[in-house]
């Protein structure tokens, strides 16, 4: 066996788009490889660039993916990285909504500190025992809910192939040119001229998945999906698009959304059936055109039974989000009642059905837990 570097990611370089498609290219000859690495690479620029041609005209973009790039993307919204993040072929560093202070619009602004002091009021009351640093940032992570996920606020590396980037650059075009005008939409088209007015020269013509149909994975396609639990588990339910975002970082996973009809909110726990709930709603409801990211969205979840459990390790924790702990324990209810009459997969589920991750078998946290086993799930904030 022999092993050698054939390329790869250089600090500070910008590979230019030609030299990419020259690799894909070459990337493309393996696969009827006539001779040796060294004489493919060795070949007539001419000869590749003819077989990147006839692969692009083909469809077979795969060879497309080897060269990969390293954006750094400032200032962009919320949503842009969730429908990036939902393409699953990437790898992302973004700045975090939950613990670091946002800076949005006047209007969000004054919402946003005005509910951080609620929020540290309420915590601490609930929570005396709490360290002051940790109730600052327990309630940065409930009054962003308030903030748009339309607010350039993220920062963000995203690491892509050339080949994806390309389809995120059409289906970004697709979007703007056939997408029907909603209140959401309109707003999502200006997002998307931006992004295409700040990409670097990497389009090429013909590198698109028209031929294949696909579009953005992050917006439902159906209305409905039925729901299902076995091998394999279909589930729909209502989740803000905060927790969305921490969701679809489970890549084994498929997550799509539809936005409601009538505009619904997520209603942190810490003040739920307290005085404050209802000026919460009417705080929220006024930024609706705005879209924050406690609104609730429709959202469907696909994947095996094995990929759930996965998830389960990751969000049955109390250090984890709290709406996407509660949402997948509730999945978990739902997934284990409709097996019981199927052994191999009842008994799966089992072990990692009686509480937080840290009652599952084998399993060692080496982090401080301040809520435990079973608070971790019932916890409020």
């Amino acid at each position: 066996m022999k092993i050698q570097v054939i390329a790869s990611t250089k600090v500070g370089y910008f590979l230019p788009k030609e030299e990419a498609v020259d690799f894909s290219g070459k990337s493309a000859g393996i696969c009827y490889l006539p001779d040796t690495l060294e004489t493919l690479f060795a070949e007539p620029q001419e000869k590749t660039q003819r077989r990147a041609n006839g692969t692009i005209a083909s469809g077979h973009h795969s060879v497309f993916g080897h060269p990969t790039y390293n954006l750094s993307l400032e200032g962009i919204p919320k949503i842009l990285a969730m429908i990036l993040n939902n393409e699953k072929m990437y790898n992302t560093s973004e700045k975090s909504a939950r613990y670091t202070k946002m800076n949005p619009s006047p209007a969000e602004k004054a919402l946003y500190e005005k509910w951080m002091s609620i929020y540290e009021a309420q915590i601490a009351k609930v929570y005396p025992n709490f360290d002051p640093k940790k109730v600052k940032k327990l309630a940065q992570e409930n009054a962003r809910y308030l903030i748009s996920i339309f607010t350039p606020a993220t920062v963000m590396e995203y690491t892509v192939n050339f080949g994806q980037l390309n389809y995120i650059i059409n289906w970004a075009k697709d979007y703007i040119a056939n997408e029907k005008d909603t209140a959401f939409s309109v707003k999502l088209k200006e997002v998307f001229r931006e992004f295409l007015s700040s990409m670097p020269d990497l389009e090429v013509p013909g590198l698109d998945s028209r031929q294949k149909n696909r579009k953005f994975s992050f917006f439902a396609q159906r209305e409905n999906r039925e729901e299902e639990f076995g091998e394999n588990y279909c589930t729909t339910y209502l989740a803000s698009f905060a927790q969305v975002a921490q969701a679809q970082r489970h890549r084994t996973l498929s997550y799509e959304m539809t936005i409601l009809d009538e505009p619904q909110y997520y209603i942190p726990p810490i003040i739920r059936n307290t005085e404050f709930e209802d000026e919460w709603i009417k705080d929220i409801s006024s930024l609706k055109d705005y879209f924050p990211q406690g609104m609730l969205v429709k959202v469907n979840e696909r994947g095996t039974i094995e990929n759930f459990v996965l998830k389960c390790t990751e969000r049955l924790c109390g250090a984890a989000q709290l709406e996407i702990t509660q949402q997948t324990d509730e999945i978990m209810k739902k997934y284990i009642a409709a097996v019981k009459d199927k052994t191999a997969l009842y008994n799966y589920l089992l072990p990692y059905s009686k509480g937080a991750r840290c009652t599952f078998p084998g399993w060692k946290c080496n982090s401080p837990c301040i809520f435990g086993g079973k608070n971790a799930i019932n916890r409020v904030i």
